[in-house]
């Protein structure tokens, strides 16, 4: 969503703070602002990209040793200049938010009262007034942000500056992401590591409720109890050149390409060990599995679909009741707890908003078991849950996740085999079997993306249509689910994914010569049911195309088009089977020229509900 960037220094920040929103791009904006201090406050927005405003900037000559920077995905209000931050107040007082305020209408018409004029349609405008309110009862700037934020409700990672304090920036988080940069003599905040890996590795994470103080020298943290508070340094370890784009025409296409490493690196535990030990998932992880009853995953978009096919892999080898939950409708019905329920919780950046909430309802039912498998180390979500997964994905720029996706499979996968040994059933020797074949895993993929010139050509054929249907049996349903997805993000082809028996129960209708089927067609137990679906197809006029694995003796013909992949790799076949989706997605945005790195009012990390 949103991306914040503060600075203070000795020299000109200006370009820091505008590098800094480039690095955010990946999270979705539609409009991009910066404030400086220099004799007096100094702002500038921009619908558009980040281009735009920088161009702004250079025409203007804009700058200063203290500023605020902010990339806007709209909530309230349209995009325009108008509603794009930074929003201010009186006496040159400045504010970029990330987050929803949700009392905001309350706390307009107390503000309106008090003699304030509104000139947006945000929810952010009422901050910086409420702040400007306390902070004209005695000029401190940190009390009046540590008072405002108090009355708030709702989301909320905020920076705040004012042209009578010009030696410092105040920050305050709650419900979305917020962390400092140190540096010498020079300090900084941002929503993301990667907006400051340009100044520094050393970076401080603000707990929940957290206001800071950040100047030439130093910091200073208040909970949100009011009390000092000291946070840990920690060196990041991203590099500048792993969010770079190097020689890829696009991030995604980076990402798809990066998976055999970063399958790889998520898998590097295992690679030498000669067996599965629960560790793998915390110090805890021992105890806690043998207690475990049933699985509850909870987890939305793309990560949702990963649960979805762990449910099929927990249930079979484990022998673990399973559900799968999508978290935004979690906490909003009235389940059936259960203290013996290992309550998964799965996304890549960590701070899916819907995602943290569900795992923090779960928690309020009694379910103390909880695990989360997520890409970032400091994340809040690793930060809520008794036991912890890396996926060791690296950044993932493109809003369309790739890369976060397999790695959240090979977590699973592991998962899936701690669970098994855990209740006696996995024999030594399924479990070296099990250990060659994750081994192998990385190579396997390799193998695959060499097939993105044949998947290229399909995808020409793709850009003119206007839908498409994705067919799966079993386990690589969701996998159907997955390439439909991903198709829509990023070509806004309308697609929709089915079982491939429930063809005849509706979908069959939609099928002719215009609405191309791909299947996903697997040399598994379902094979020979889905070839009488695909048969299905091509008696209604419908044009196949078929990924298939190289023994399944499926004929390319008249209206079947065949891409041949490596044999059946079993359980772990779902993971083959997603990379050539992905690359038919790719070209085909490709093919129709949409943007493909950011998608039309999408956003990467989704911090609002």
């Amino acid at each position: 969503m949103c991306g914040i960037v503060g600075a203070v220094a000795q020299r000109n920040v200006v370009p820091i703070l505008l590098e800094g929103l480039r690095k955010l791009e990946y999270r979705g904006y539609d409009s991009a602002g910066i404030a400086v201090i220099n004799g007096g406050l100094h702002r500038l927005r921009s619908v558009g990209r980040v281009a735009s405003l920088t161009e702004m900037a250079e025409q203007a000559k804009v700058h200063g040793n203290l500023g605020i920077a902010h990339t806007r995905w709209a909530t309230h209000g349209v995009p325009s200049e108008r509603n794009a931050h930074p929003h201010i107040s009186e006496d040159g007082l400045a504010v970029v938010h990330n987050g929803i305020i949700e009392n905001h209408e309350e706390m307009r018409e107390q503000l309106s009262a008090a003699g304030y004029v509104f000139v947006s349609d945000t929810d952010t405008e009422v901050v910086a007034h409420l702040i400007h309110s306390y902070w004209k009862q005695n000029g401190d700037l940190f009390a009046a942000v540590r008072n405002a934020v108090a009355e708030l409700r709702g989301a909320y990672a905020i920076a705040v500056l004012s042209e009578k304090n010009p030696e410092a920036l105040v920050v305050a988080r709650k419900g979305a992401p917020l962390l400092l940069g140190l540096g010498k003599g020079e300090n900084f905040a941002a929503s993301d590591a990667s907006a400051l890996l340009q100044v520094t590795k050393k970076m401080v994470y603000l707990e929940e409720g957290d206001v800071a103080e950040i100047g030439l020298n130093g910091v200073r943290i208040c909970d949100g109890a009011g009390n000092a508070a000291i946070r840990p340094v920690h060196e990041s370890k991203l590099s500048v050149d792993a969010v770079e784009l190097g020689p890829y025409r696009h991030y995604m296409q980076k990402e798809i390409f990066e998976q055999p490493g970063a399958v790889a690196n998520t898998l590097e535990m295992v690679t030498g060990a000669q067996s599965i030990v629960p560790q793998l998932f915390g110090v805890e992880a021992q105890s806690t599995m043998k207690r475990i009853k049933v699985v509850t995953v909870l987890a939305c978009g793309t990560s949702y679909h990963a649960g979805l096919v762990a449910r099929y892999w927990i249930e079979a080898i484990a022998g673990i009741p399973c559900s799968v939950e999508i978290a935004s409708e979690y906490r909003y019905r009235e389940s059936v707890p259960n203290p013996d329920a290992l309550v998964i919780a799965i996304s890549q950046s960590g701070e899916t908003a819907d995602t943290i909430a569900a795992l923090q309802f779960a928690k309020s039912l009694g379910q103390e078991l909880t695990l989360a498998i997520c890409n970032v180390a400091e994340s809040t979500l690793i930060r809520h849950a008794s036991l912890k997964f890396l996926t060791r994905a690296g950044p993932e720029i493109g809003v369309a996740s790739t890369k976060a996706f397999t790695t959240q499979l090979a977590a699973l996968f592991l998962l899936t085999l701690v669970l098994a040994k855990s209740r006696g059933r996995l024999a030594a020797a399924v479990e070296q079997k099990y250990l060659h074949a994750l081994r192998h895993l990385p190579s396997a993929l390799q193998q695959v993306l060499t097939l993105e010139p044949e998947v290229a050509k399909w995808a020409k054929r793709f850009s003119h249509k206007q839908h498409a249907l994705f067919l799966g049996r079993g386990i690589h349903y969701p996998i159907a689910m997955e390439g439909a997805l991903k198709l829509k993000e990023i070509s806004y082809i309308h697609a929709e994914a089915y079982p491939a028996g429930e063809l005849k129960h509706g979908p069959l209708a939609l099928v002719d010569k215009n609405m191309p089927v791909i299947a996903i067609a697997p040399n598994d137990a379902l094979l020979e049911k889905l070839k009488s679906n695909l048969q299905e197809v091509r008696a209604r006029g419908g044009e196949l195309y078929v990924f298939a694995d190289a023994d399944t003796h499926i004929q390319q013909g008249d209206g079947v088009h065949i891409i041949r992949m490596t044999e059946h790799a079993g359980y772990l076949s779902p993971i083959l089977h997603t990379v050539p989706l992905q690359l038919l997605a790719y070209h085909a945005a490709l093919a129709k020229g949409t943007d493909v790195d950011k998608p039309r009012n999408l956003a990467k990390s989704v911090t609002v509900e």
